[in-house]
């Protein structure tokens, strides 16, 4: 049997806004149908901001409600849904070192990525997910169970990795992957299939439903849908244009759920309040004609939101982190004819932005604007626009500077209840479709892991900082107050490592700078930071 230290370093989420780093949290013991994971690198993400301000109240904090043995749950030393204290942290890589005699799909020495969306097993709102509900990987060790980490179905939610990259590029694959994801979720163009379908006014659905059918048809007035509070819907479709009806008609959509206004030939007289937060996180939708026939707005909904060739791209705060990765992709993707801006309000942060991807879209061919847009603001007729800026006010600028049938990418995660005006009549009329995704799937991950092997991206480009267990304080509100110039990786075997930037290696730890090459992060200069876990040089270097 592996023999581990009984104690260990982690970070834990004790309250609402509530952290500790605690020193001596036991390291717990493997059961049969479990693994111990050695942590090597996890990184920190806005997402662990968000559970650190929410805690019990997160829709992934709740408890698991079906997908496992109840019993099972009561068998996982990592399971800590509601109150309980939890370890976050969903962006790690690590060693398998002990496996129980029930598991199957994994052994000792596999070196494995955590996709980290559990979606079999279901919360009231969300999923079992690590880093949540059940311990992440801030902190050396973490039990995992293969009864978690693979579903019903087979599918495995931790991803054999090669020895070759870093642990910092291997990390950094899991917010890659998101990105990734935004792009290749499939959309719905048709009314859900046994589903429930709202019909609200008078109109000819006959086409609709044809040939996909809704288990339930519910038809109701404007003034009888407004006493629909309480219930949710796969599909609304409103023949009429009252902005007040279609606020209303909104808050009844669920989850993956669309809502296709009818106009008519007429005009919604203002601006409609919509919540942005959930076409991020619910994948709610919005589409609509103006003429007759619902048929029409579902039409126009792109099975994807996949760059199209000739796209004007537009990235709004391409110069953080998560803006970096969509312009890298963008200018890697290999679809013809695209043109890239990127946008910041900060020239420092943009001459990295510059720095970073400028080389690799004149490698490509492929036009890059940076522009300040404190200084210059944007003009319209961009045919793909992505938001990395968590502000309501900035995606609905967006849909003003959409030229027709363009896709916005509401990336950033503004949470759920956050409420912006849009021009849904314009959005109409242009065929401007708005998305928003939340999280990836383990396809995402395998896609940029075969980039990475391929030497399409780096994903270090995004490194802004590296720390240990006593840099969390600093790093997490770097991200929080978004002051940090790009991802942080936590390397938990680090105990004493304050918030190190990466151009500020030179100074504090100069051997680990000498390995970075052009300024980014190698495997050899990780070798040499994690040879400091068990010398003086990293305890004087602070």
């Amino acid at each position: 049997m592996t023999t581990y230290p009984e104690s260990q370093y982690a970070i834990q989420i004790v309250g609402a806004d509530d952290f500790i780093v605690n020193t001596e949290k036991p390291v717990d013991a493997v059961g049969p149908h479990q693994m111990m994971l050695k942590v090597e690198a996890c990184g920190i993400c806005f997402s662990d901001t968000k559970l650190l301000h929410a805690f019990d109240t997160h829709p992934r904090k709740a408890e698991v409600i079906s997908g496992i043995d109840p019993q099972a749950l009561k068998e996982i030393p990592g399971y800590k849904p509601s109150s309980l204290p939890t370890v976050p942290g969903h962006e790690p890589v690590g060693r398998i070192v002990e496996v129980g005699d029930q598991v199957t799909h994994f052994k000792v020495g596999d070196r494995v990525l955590v996709q980290a969306d559990w979606k079999h097993l279901r919360t009231a709102k969300s999923n079992g997910a690590f880093g949540y509900n059940f311990e992440g990987a801030l902190q050396e060790y973490v039990v995992l169970d293969e009864r978690c980490v693979v579903s019903p179905s087979g599918e495995e939610f931790l991803i054999h990795v090669s020895e070759g990259p870093s642990a910092a590029a291997v990390g950094l694959i899991e917010p890659w992957a998101t990105v990734e994801g935004s792009y290749a979720w499939r959309e719905r163009n048709h009314v859900a299939d046994d589903g429930r379908l709202l019909v609200v006014g008078q109109g000819d659905i006959s086409g609709l439903v044809a040939e996909h059918l809704p288990a339930e048809i519910v038809s109701v007035s404007e003034a009888e849908a407004l006493g629909l509070a309480d219930q949710t819907f796969d599909d609304i479709v409103y023949f009429g244009a009252n902005a007040d009806v279609i606020e209303a008609l909104s808050l009844l959509l669920g989850t993956r759920a669309v809502m296709c206004v009818v106009l008519g030939g007429t005009q919604i007289d203002r601006k409609v309040s919509l919540d942005i937060g959930r076409v991020h996180y619910d994948f709610i939708r919005f589409c609509g004609t103006t003429g007759d026939d619902p048929r029409d707005g579902y039409a126009w909904i792109p099975a994807t939101g996949e760059l199209r060739e000739g796209d004007r791209v537009a990235i709004i705060g391409a110069a953080g982190p998560m803006g970096q990765m969509h312009t890298m992709r963008a200018v890697t993707s290999g679809v013809s004819g695209i043109s890239v801006a990127g946008t910041d309000v900060s020239d420092e942060r943009l001459e990295g932005l510059r720095a970073v991807v400028g080389p690799v879209a004149a490698s490509r061919g492929v036009p890059l604007e940076v522009i300040n847009t404190g200084v210059t603001p944007l003009q319209a007729g961009y045919t793909h626009l992505s938001c990395m800026v968590p502000v309501p006010a900035l995606v609905s600028q967006a849909v003003d500077l959409a030229a027709q049938g363009a896709i916005i990418n509401a990336f950033a995660g503004i949470p759920a209840g956050t409420f912006g005006d849009f021009d849904l009549q314009g959005i109409i009329e242009r065929h401007i479709f708005m998305l928003g995704t939340s999280g990836s799937d383990v396809s995402d991950m395998r896609t940029v892991l075969r980039k990475i092997e391929d030497g399409i991206i780096d994903t270090t480009i995004s490194l802004y900082a590296v720390t240990g267990m006593a840099g969390f304080s600093d790093a997490i509100h770097a991200v929080m107050n978004r002051t940090s110039g790009g991802k942080i990786m936590v390397f938990p075997s680090l105990h004493d490592l304050g918030l190190t930037p990466l151009s500020e290696l030179a100074d504090t730890l100069p051997q680990v700078a000498a390995l970075l090459k052009d300024g980014l992060w190698t495997k050899e200069a990780e070798e040499a930071l994690l040879a400091t876990a068990s010398s003086e040089a990293v305890g004087s270097s602070l």
